[in-house]
Parts: C-alpha cells; sequence; structure tokens
C-alpha cells in the first residue's frame, strides 16, 4: 500500500503486533480486575458480622459505585482520551488497594470498595470504547470478545483466592488474610497495567476526530513506525462517507442498548452474585468460581465474531439464555436436594450466558460515533447497571422457584429486545470496520 492510499480506514486493516500484543494483554487485565473488584463484594460479605440488610448494601454497593465511575469516565475520555482516562484510573485502583489493608471494619471496607468500584466502571468503559477503536479490523471482534472475557476470568481468580485462603487458615485467621492476598493482588495487577499501557496509543480516530493532527501524525508514527506517512494519514484519500441517521433510529439503538444491558446485568448478577447470599451463603466463592469459570471457557467461542452475525449471535445467545433459565425454574424443587443436578445446570447456564455478556457488552459500545462513543456507551452502562440495584431488593425475600423464574422473566424481556434488534438493527460483525459498523462510513 503507498503513501497515497493511507487513510483512517487503512489504520484498521493494520497487521496484529507485538505492541497489539501488549495493548489487548492491558484491556483483558483491566477488565479482569474489574470483574475481581466487583465480585468482592459478595465475598466481603462475610469479612465483618452484620445484619441482612447491610449485607443487602454491600452487594449493591458494587453496582452504585461501578456506575459512578462509567458515568464519570464517558465524557471523561470523550473529551481528554481514552489513554488518560485509563491511567487516571490506575490511581484510583491504587489507592482503594491500599485503604483495603486496613479494611477491618464495615466502613473501610465500603470506602476501599467504592474507589476501587470507581475506577473499575472508569476501565469498563474506556476499555471496550478505545478495544473497538485500536484493534486491527480483521480482528477487532473477536479481541473485544476475549477482552470482555477477562471480566470472567477475574471473577474466577477472587473465587480460588478466597477458596484458597479458607482452605490454608485456621477460622479465626480466614478473613485477616483473605483481606490482605486480595488487597496485594489488587497492588499487583495495577502495576502491571501501568507498565503494559507505556506503548498503548492514544485512539487514532479520537485524534482524528477532534482535530488534533499534531498529535496523531506523532501517535502513528510511534507505533506504525517511520514507513507509514502521518501527513497522509491526516489528509484523507476521500471524503468520509457518513451515515444519516434519524433522531428516531437513535433512540431506537439507545433503548435497545438499554434493554439487552440491564437484562443481562441483571440476570447475571442475581445467579452469580445475590443467589448464594440468597439461599446458600456457604457456598458463595464455590458459586463464583463454577459460574466465572465456567463462562471464561465457554467464552473462547467469541473467536468466531469476525466471520459471523453479531445480531444473530446476539439474538441466539439471549434465547438460549431464557430457555435454561426457565428450566432451572421449571426444576427448583428437584435441584434443592441434588447438589449434583444444580453445579450441572449452573455450569450450562454460565456458559449460555457467557456468549450473551460477551455479545451485548461487545455490540453497546460498537454502535456510536467516535466522538460520542464514550459517553453514549456510558450512558447505556449506567442506566443498564443502576437498574440492576432495585432488583437485588425486589428478589430479596422470593423463594428459590420464584428467584428463578423472575431472572426468567428479566431474560425474556432482553430476548425480545435482542429480537427487535435482529429485525430493525445495523449489522456490526462479520469483519465490518468500527467506522462502518458505528454508521460513519
Amino acid at each position: 500500500m503507498t503513501n497515497a492510499e493511507w487513510n483512517m480506514e487503512s489504520l484498521g486493516e493494520a497487521k496484529w503486533s507485538h505492541k497489539t500484543t501488549w495493548m489487548f494483554i492491558s484491556f483483558a487485565l483491566g477488565l479482569a480486575l474489574e470483574s475481581y473488584v466487583f465480585s468482592l463484594a459478595s465475598i466481603a460479605v462475610g469479612w465483618v458480622s452484620m445484619p441482612k440488610s447491610l449485607g443487602e448494601l454491600l452487594l449493591a454497593w458494587a453496582p452504585i459505585w461501578l456506575i459512578i465511575g462509567i458515568i464519570l469516565s464517558g465524557p471523561f475520555s470523550d473529551k481528554y482520551g481514552r489513554k488518560v482516562t485509563l491511567y487516571a484510573t490506575l490511581v484510583l485502583y491504587a489507592v482503594g488497594g491500599i485503604v483495603l489493608f486496613f479494611g477491618s471494619t464495615y466502613p473501610i471496607i465500603l470506602i476501599s470498595l467504592a474507589l476501587m468500584l470507581i475506577a473499575g466502571g472508569g476501565e469498563m468503559n474506556s476499555i471496550m470504547v478505545a478495544s473497538h477503536e485500536l484493534m486491527p479490523r480483521k480482528h477487532r471482534g473477536k479481541a473485544t470478545m476475549m477482552i470482555i472475557n477477562g471480566i470472567n476470568f477475574g471473577g474466577t481468580v477472587l473465587a480460588v483466592v478466597a477458596l484458597t485462603t479458607a482452605a490454608l487458615s485456621r477460622k479465626a485467621e480466614i478473613i485477616a488474610v483473605q483481606r490482605d492476598a486480595v488487597a496485594i493482588a489488587v497492588l499487583v495487577v495495577v502495576a502491571i497495567l501501568f507498565a503494559t499501557r507505556v506503548s498503548m496509543p492514544e485512539s487514532f480516530l479520537w485524534l482524528h476526530k477532534k482535530g488534533r493532527s499534531a498529535d496523531l501524525e506523532r501517535t502513528i508514527q510511534k507505533y506504525f513506525g517511520s514507513s507509514v506517512s502521518p501527513e497522509v494519514v491526516v489528509q484523507e484519500s476521500r471524503p468520509a462517507k457518513v451515515a444519516r441517521v434519524t433522531s428516531g433510529y437513535a433512540w431506537f439503538t439507545m433503548v435497545i442498548m438499554i434493554v439487552i444491558a440491564a437484562a443481562n446485568t441483571i440476570g447475571f448478577g442475581l445467579m452469580a452474585y445475590a443467589l448464594a447470599f440468597a439461599f446458600f451463603p456457604h457456598l458463595q466463592p464455590t458459586i463464583l468460581a463454577v459460574f466465572e469459570g465456567s463462562g471464561f471457557v465457554i467464552g473462547f467461542l467469541g473467536l468466531v465474531a469476525d466471520v459471523v452475525s453479531r445480531k444473530k449471535f446476539l439474538f441466539w445467545s439471549f434465547l438460549g439464555t431464557f430457555v435454561m433459565t426457565v428450566i432451572v425454574g421449571l426444576t427448583t424443587s428437584a435441584w434443592q436436594h441434588d447438589m449434583t443436578l444444580f453445579w450441572i445446570l449452573l455450569v450450562v447456564l454460565a456458559g449460555v450466558n457467557s456468549l450473551c455478556y460477551l455479545t451485548e457488552d461487545t455490540v453497546k459500545a460498537e454502535v456510536w460515533p467516535t466522538v460520542h462513543r464514550g459517553t453514549l456507551t456510558a450512558i447505556a452502562r449506567f442506566i443498564s447497571i443502576g437498574l440492576y440495584i432495585p432488583s437485588i431488593y425486589i428478589v430479596a425475600d422470593m423463594s428459590a422457584a420464584h428467584y428463578i423464574l423472575f431472572n426468567a422473566g428479566v431474560w425474556l424481556v432482553g430476548t425480545l429486545a435482542a429480537a427487535a434488534w435482529l429485525i430493525w438493527g445495523r449489522e456490526t460483525g462479520g469483519g465490518l470496520s468500527i467506522q462502518a459498523a458505528s454508521g460513519e462510513a
């Protein structure tokens, strides 16, 4: 390709390099850390004595501060850049991890979690935005889904840490050992993330859309080398074709993104985090490990993301999760007395749900224009995760059967929204560039 042919679309055709690998590792670890911290609330309920009402507050504490981090980071990343935002979140993580070492009381645990969850919300939103803008087109879908699969990995690691420390320690020492192990793990990962993000470039698309030509030139030269002419990259060889999106379609997109995200967040949260607190408090780390671990393994099916329709993948994964949840709900009396059946059903549900999670989280960050991608993704996440909070209290006094069937109802709503997107929504998968997926080109 000659210099005259280079434009912003051409950057999306770039080959996977060692710098891309480090960026991928950074993003996957970032989401793993977010999940680690978000899942921590379900483990921390056992660190101090508290009535059930305060335990429910601790479960709600995670989404409350996560959405605060999301809604703050979205506009921040649109104004100041993706890379700056991802460094700011690491500072908050470090402070929260240090505070956690002193988490011997309920208020200190809440403060530590709040700081780390704000950071986690900012990481989640900014990583999803940046991964679409920086990963090569041919690998954008599968790279993004594997990055999101880091969320399953992070929850699994936390559960394993909790189980291991409990097994190795005397009962009186378990709480302190678990807390310190969790805090050390946070600080170690933060240090690794600082190192892996050194070579990460600022989003080329964001710099271009913001008109920061000089910064774009320097970034391209540093990332791609001298063989690429930044002057020609900045001066596109043809005018960008911007799709005309009506206000009605924009509202339709936002509503669908909120509904599918809310269904997934509520459905996932009630099974992975709240189920054990409500019915099997002594099995919380085990349930979390099985649910997240199964989801992580099945999540590798996301490697086909660049050769399949995103709309179809979204619909069938939602439908599968709904059907599986109904089966779990209708067999409640059986698995309550047969833990082997319970674990089998949980593994299958976690696997189907993982595909649903990977797909919807990928979609809701790729449908927006570059200059507003951070903010609009944050709005969809803020509302959808916020709706998980009242659901914790709605199901608090339900029987196991009603609890699961309520969850099935949530997945039905998500499935209907996914069906609407399948019929009227824009295709964003099958190897499309982010410019085409967002309707900008």
